[in-house]
């Protein structure tokens, strides 16, 4: 891939840019803004560097229609205060609002359409509407530049079908996204451990089983520990388990046994028998070993010895790589098992990465910063697509043209 430093002399040049701003907003306020810092370095390289920028992003799922809920309105505001620079946002996407300023842009300015995703053309199975949308945002600019990671695993209008109409580079977020993650599927440094968690255990099945080839120890948590719970044979009440996926976890666990590979499951768990996900509130919340779970209780997070165990085995790896939390962390009282893995990944003593998506957004709740992980990825799909193995199209069209 090439970088934005390949495009040579940008001063005067109009560039546009695809970034990731889907941020978590409490009505119009950014509650964590990990993603619009992430992308600073190249928009300051491209600021510095004299170019003009017009700046594509989404944010949530509008389905193609405009709705105000989704406007990149408290995006612009923050990237501006950020960059200390006056960063103004177009009324609409590829409308006369957003010609209009593009094409006002002086040396250094930097610019935002609106949501993308208001385009039904972005995010169409329908490789020709893509790319009568992707011609048109090809109009803001003489190059391209991806610095959107958490989206380079879809082939979308901005991501995939503009990078064949311009001159493309990888932005910096971008590269180091790549470069980290294929690093620990092709070549981890070892002792190499993944800690796998959140809800369904469905959405990790691939990339345990790439994994499996590649790592030497595999830490489950989440909801998605009861489906292995289950194919272990115990009786886990009310918890989250995906039936369907019952026997490949045990099939995982042959596997793990035959190449002396190292599956860690939960020896207790925190349970409780009222839980509401909404209010984000628990009743009373028990410790149980995992052949002692109560038939009216749920599993909402690992319990303190399976934490003293996670921790052990985090802490004397090399690497590691971390997806999804240990439980229910953003209900006080559930967090303690996702604080104890982050708080294992900062004392490793060499290359940590907390894969994005809900991982990222809890270490940030919990307190933790950046700085005291190796990295944070920001693209949760895309991170465990490519640790899957798998061939991501906004990569993949960037390598085309090198």
């Amino acid at each position: 891939m090439k970088s934005v430093d390949d495009l040579g002399d940008l001063r005067g040049k109009r560039v546009v840019i695809r970034c990731d701003f889907n941020v978590p907003l409490d009505g119009d306020k950014i509650t964590d803004d990990g993603r619009i810092k992430a992308a600073l370095p190249t928009l300051t390289q491209l600021h510095e560097a004299g170019a003009r920028v017009t700046v594509l992003a989404h944010l949530g799922r509008p389905k193609g229609e405009v709705n105000p809920k989704f406007s990149l309105a408290p995006v612009a505001k923050r990237l501006g205060e950020l960059m200390n620079l006056d960063v103004k946002l177009a009324e609409d996407v590829v409308g006369p609002s957003a010609q209009e300023l593009s094409k006002s842009l002086a040396d250094g300015d930097i610019c935002l359409v609106e949501n993308v995703r208001f385009e039904p053309g972005e995010t169409s199975k329908d490789a020709a509407e893509r790319l009568d949308l992707a011609k048109k945002y090809a109009e803001f600019g003489e190059y391209y530049v991806s610095n959107g990671f958490g989206v380079v695993h879809r082939k979308q209008a901005s991501v995939y079908d503009l990078s064949k109409l311009l001159p493309n580079a990888a932005g910096s977020l971008v590269a180091k996204e790549v470069e980290v993650l294929e690093g620990l599927t092709a070549e981890p440094k070892r002792p190499f451990v993944v800690v796998l968690g959140g809800a369904k255990v469905a959405d990790k099945l691939a990339v345990i089983d790439n994994l499996l080839k590649v790592a030497d120890t595999l830490v489950i948590g989440g909801g998605m520990l009861f489906t292995f719970l289950k194919a272990q044979g115990y009786e886990v009440g009310k918890s989250l388990v995906d039936d369907a996926s019952i026997e490949t976890c045990k099939k995982y666990l042959e596997q793990a046994e035959a190449t002396s590979k190292q599956i860690l499951l939960p020896t207790d768990v925190r349970v409780a028998a009222d839980v509401d996900f909404d209010a984000h509130t628990v009743g009373q919340v028990d410790v149980v070993p995992v052949d002692a779970i109560p038939a009216d209780k749920m599993g909402l997070d690992i319990g303190p010895e399976t934490e003293k165990a996670y921790a052990a085995a985090i802490e004397q790896a090399t690497s590691v790589f971390w997806n999804g939390p240990m439980g229910v962390f953003e209900i006080k009282g559930l967090e303690q098992g996702t604080k104890t893995v982050a708080e294992a990944l900062t004392k490793v003593d060499g290359l940590s990465v907390v894969g994005g998506g809900d991982s990222a957004s809890a270490v940030r709740a919990l307190g933790f910063d950046d700085d005291q992980f190796g990295h944070i990825s920001t693209g949760g799909g895309a991170s465990l697509e490519l640790m899957e193995g798998k061939e991501l199209p906004g990569i993949a069209v960037l390598k085309e043209n090198n």
